[in-house]
């Protein structure tokens, strides 16, 4: 490039000519947080390179410049990008990028005395398996900080006001000239509150906030989950200068249930029988979230048949209808046998064969098809 020669606009910004809107806002974003002065103190091609690029981005982002610029290249735009009398941020197309790019180069900017909302919270719910089915309401204890009622939130000592802050005047910020343009830093003295306490209050130590704690009660509705949180509007920290309140997240958990356990909205109970039961077949009592039901169970039962109960599961959350309740039938081997026992069972095997054990006898015509 020859001495002298302006570089070409999409190369300083290391986009292609077709690149879009928002291309081009990203890559200028990203190049001036590299090259803004502050981040290169002293760096004087770091200054100069942030002014190029601001000026590409200043005929880029603006359609009737980019055209012109399109079709006559620097001459189209009078040879240079800052024409149209860039004066900090008012009235120039940077202001909403620049709002991102100094919220990280400086930590945001803030308005003096202007209404601070208050903390969201968090508080961590247990409730029982059946809660969690059906729903519940619950009552719980929230700590929060609210507004302290000696100093009615000023922080002052009552009888004595905040005074305004003499290191910016009350603006909340300082505001000084980097290069060719003006930036705002939020005051180091008052913290971008634009006043300061001289004669704190005793009762919250200057905060204008004391602790306290109130009682909430919060609707736990039917089919919720484990990992789901409530949101209650408004019911978290209290905001100060008339900021909004914050909020309060619920989050819940389900206690561990001794007998049932959930998948998706159906619930699972594993019921012990016995030898003969599974046999012979029998009526057993059966627990579900509804209460005990007589089920028979079929002569000749496995361990692990699974029998369905249609709609006896948990509620849908936000829905209809509910899952299902699964009873699967776990058949005990006896253990401690006497005598007598034993020699049943021994004549059982004995007169048995194989006839009555359908799933072995199966199985082992499997292994002689393999094998032989």
């Amino acid at each position: 490039m020859a001495n002298g020669e302006k570089q070409d606009y999409y190369e300083l910004l290391e986009v292609n000519k077709n690149a879009s809107e928002t291309e081009i806002k990203k890559a200028y974003r990203r190049l001036a947080i590299k090259y803004h002065p502050d981040k290169n103190p002293g760096d004087k091609s770091a200054e100069d390179k942030f002014k190029e690029v601001s000026e590409a981005y200043e005929v880029l982002s603006d359609a009737e410049k980019r055209a012109r610029y399109d079709q006559f290249g620097h001459a189209g735009v009078g040879g240079n990008g800052f024409n149209s009398g860039f004066n900090g941020f008012g009235n120039s197309p940077f202001g909403d990028i620049f709002g991102d790019i100094f919220g990280e180069v400086f930590g945001g900017r803030q308005k003096a005395s202007r209404g601070k909302r208050g903390d969201d919270l968090q508080y961590n719910l247990e409730v029982t398996f059946e809660e969690a089915a059906f729903g519940a309401e619950k009552k719980i204890d929230i700590p929060y900080a609210k507004r302290c009622e000696a100093c009615g939130g000023s922080g002052a000592k009552p009888g004595t006001q905040p005074k305004t802050c003499p290191t910016c005047q009350g603006a909340g910020q300082m505001r000084f000239q980097q290069g060719f343009f003006s930036v705002s830093k939020t005051c180091s003295h008052c913290n971008g509150e634009g006043r300061v306490v001289e004669h704190p209050c005793s009762s919250c130590r200057g905060a204008g906030t004391v602790r306290d704690k109130k009682t909430i009660s919060v609707k736990v509705p039917a089919g919720v989950e484990t990992g789901i949180r409530l949101k209650l509007t408004g019911e978290g920290g209290q905001g100060t200068k008339g900021g909004a309140n914050g909020d309060l997240y619920v989050a819940l958990s389900v206690r561990e249930h001794p007998i049932f356990r959930r998948e998706d909205n159906d619930v699972i109970c594993e019921i012990p029988i016995s030898f003969t039961q599974a046999a012979l077949g029998c009526e057993i009592e059966v627990p579900t979230l509804d209460g005990r039901v007589n089920m028979k169970i079929p002569e000749g039962t496995q361990s692990g048949a699974i029998f369905r109960m249609r709609g006896k599961g948990v509620p849908a959350l936000q829905g209809y209808g509910r899952g299902d309740h699964m009873v699967i039938a776990k058949v005990e081997t006896p253990t401690n046998l006497n005598k007598q026992q034993r020699e049943l069972l021994e004549e059982l095997a004995r007169i048995s064969g194989e006839d009555v054990n359908p799933m072995g006898k199966n199985f082992f015509s499997k292994v002689m098809d393999i094998f032989s």
